[in-house]
Parts: C-alpha cells; structure tokens; sequence
C-alpha cells in the first residue's frame, strides 16, 4: 500500500492524449494546473520538447516531472556527443521506465508520461509512475482520459494524415475541457514528423468558436 499523501497527489488532474499515425505522432494536452479544487495555474506547460524529434506529455506532481525531464535531456544530450547520434525513442522511454521502477517502491515519483518522437518511424509510449512500459497506437492520461478516449476511438485509423490526427486529438482535449473541472484553460500540441517538432496552442476562446 502507498501512503496515503501518495495517494492523493496521484489523483492531481489534467488531460494529455498521443495519436500514431503512418507520417508522425500527435500530442495534445491542457494548460490548467490543480492542487485538489484550486486552479493553481492557468498557462502550464504540459509537452515539453526533449530532442529534435522527441517530446514528453507530463501528468502528475509538476517537480517530479520537471525534474525527469532535466534529467532525460542532460541523458539524450550527452549520448548524441559521445556516440555521435541521436539515441531512439524506445532507448529514451527505457531510460526513464528504468529510474520510474527503480523508485516506485519507496519515494515513487508521482508521474504519468506520454513519449512520442521519430527515428526511423513514429513511436508512442506510455509510462507510468511504477516505470511499466506501453507502446501505443494513441493513448490518454490523466482525470479527463476517459472522456478523451471515447472520443479518440470514436475517430481513429491509422489511415489519418497529420492533420485529421491533430484535428482529432484537439477535439478529444476539448471534450475533456467541457465535462472534467481539472482539465481547462487552452490546448498545446506538437507534432513530430521526420521533419521535427512543431506546436501549436488553441485558446479557448478560439476552441469555443471553432468546430472541433
């Protein structure tokens, strides 16, 4: 049994979502950050770029993923400069799979992450704060992922470009937005290519207007 801070802390809310298709991955995530019913923040950060290809979806306690994603980083560099290239997506989610496990008996770092990126293919991979390791199709986490799943596999197939991926990974964020009181506040995404990284934010107001 976990203690029960633990516990609590687990159950911080947001909603991120990673969608694969045959020319990249899309990820998409909420801007509002929650301490239980308090909107602590309202511009967050949730994908944060590790590499020229690859990108992280954070969900849980914003230190523990900042520090995971400093630590990754000084990792992927360090191996690009000594090996003289870049280290593959599944190596980076071993990396991290491995320091989530090697914790998760006694201080567990209090983290849900989504992995997508582009080396000779697209990858997606979900981890979770006992360092198991998934890799996906799509995926949601967070307080909101039951609402952004239904609608991500209401619209799914690995026939979607880009685009109609990004369309569809808004939308399963926008869902959330309107039905779970953690998820709020606007839309970030990225979208990893063989061409590298691109983001892109939807306020929303703008989400409200439009028809996704």
């Amino acid at each position: 049994m976990l203690p029960n801070n633990y516990e609590r802390a687990a159950k911080h809310g947001t909603t991120t979502v990673g969608i694969l298709v045959k020319d990249g991955v899309v990820l998409a995530a909420d801007k509002r950050a929650t301490a239980g019913y308090y909107v602590a923040h309202k511009h967050v950060k949730k994908i944060v770029p590790v590499d020229d290809r690859i990108v992280i979806t954070t969900a849980g306690l914003v230190a523990d993923a900042q520090m995971l994603v400093n630590w990754i980083r000084t990792e992927i560099m360090y191996y690009k400069l000594s090996q003289k290239k870049p280290m593959k997506v599944r190596s980076v989610t071993t990396l991290l799979a491995n320091v989530l496990f090697s914790n998760s008996r006694f201080y567990p770092y209090i983290v849900q992450l989504l992995v997508g990126g582009y080396d000779d293919a697209p990858r997606l991979f979900n981890l979770d704060w006992f360092g198991s390791m998934t890799e996906e199709k799509y995926v949601a986490t967070g307080s909101g992922s039951p609402i952004a799943l239904g609608v991500i596999e209401d619209g799914y197939t690995e026939a979607l470009s880009i685009d109609e991926a990004e369309k569809l990974a808004v939308r399963a964020v926008a869902s959330a937005l309107r039905r779970d009181t953690a998820t709020g506040n606007g839309i970030d995404v990225a979208i990893v290519t063989k061409d590298g990284v691109r983001e892109k934010t939807y306020l929303w107001e703008e989400i409200l207007k439009s028809s996704v």
